[in-house]
């Protein structure tokens, strides 16, 4: 799937801040899922390429890395939108309307679950539990909490262009 004459996409900075997380595993596989995390903010994605580079980085196989970035629904193995949409599946979010609302978020943006929007703008999943039960039905937009979300009001979260500014400072 990947040319054997294809050049590297991980660059040597972005390398070396994966051996800096070494140190602090008991293995070179234990420090995967942070080389995942730190690759796919580095190309945007996780690619097959990708893969290929962080499994010999780490001296483990290719089908390790696969394994571990098909498994969490955070890797993606295409270009993800510039925001992405994260609805709460959980009982308490599904009991008080998730389902409509995730309807109203594919109707909204024409996309189902893990898909972007051809403009690139959105992606939209669904997990488990957003830890934030009392606000439910909830979701993040990147990192933003929106609580107590009925289908009514996906449309102008949607449109607002600060969707996804969080109030307080990132470090």
């Amino acid at each position: 799937m990947v040319p054997a004459d294809a050049p590297p996409v991980l660059t040597d900075a972005v390398k070396e801040k994966i051996r800096t997380f070494l140190a602090r595993y008991p293995t070179k596989r234990a420090a995967l899922l942070p080389a995942l995390h730190v690759a796919q903010e580095a190309v945007g994605h996780v690619t097959w390429q990708v893969m290929l580079e962080v499994a010999e980085l780490l001296d483990i196989p290719p089908s390790q890395v696969l394994d571990v970035a098909t498994f969490y629904t955070h890797f993606w193995q295409h270009p993800r939108g510039r925001k992405v949409i994260v609805l709460c599946r959980s009982l308490s979010c599904e009991l008080m309307g998730g389902p409509a609302v995730a309807d109203a978020i594919r109707k909204t943006l024409g996309i189902q679950e893990h898909e972007t929007t051809p403009d690139g703008q959105y992606s939209f999943v669904t997990e488990e539990c957003l830890g934030a039960c009392e606000h439910a039905p909830c979701m993040l937009i990147n990192e933003k909490l929106h609580r107590c979300v009925r289908p009514e009001d996906v449309a102008a979260i949607l449109n607002d262009p600060d969707n996804d500014k969080v109030d307080f400072p990132r470090s």
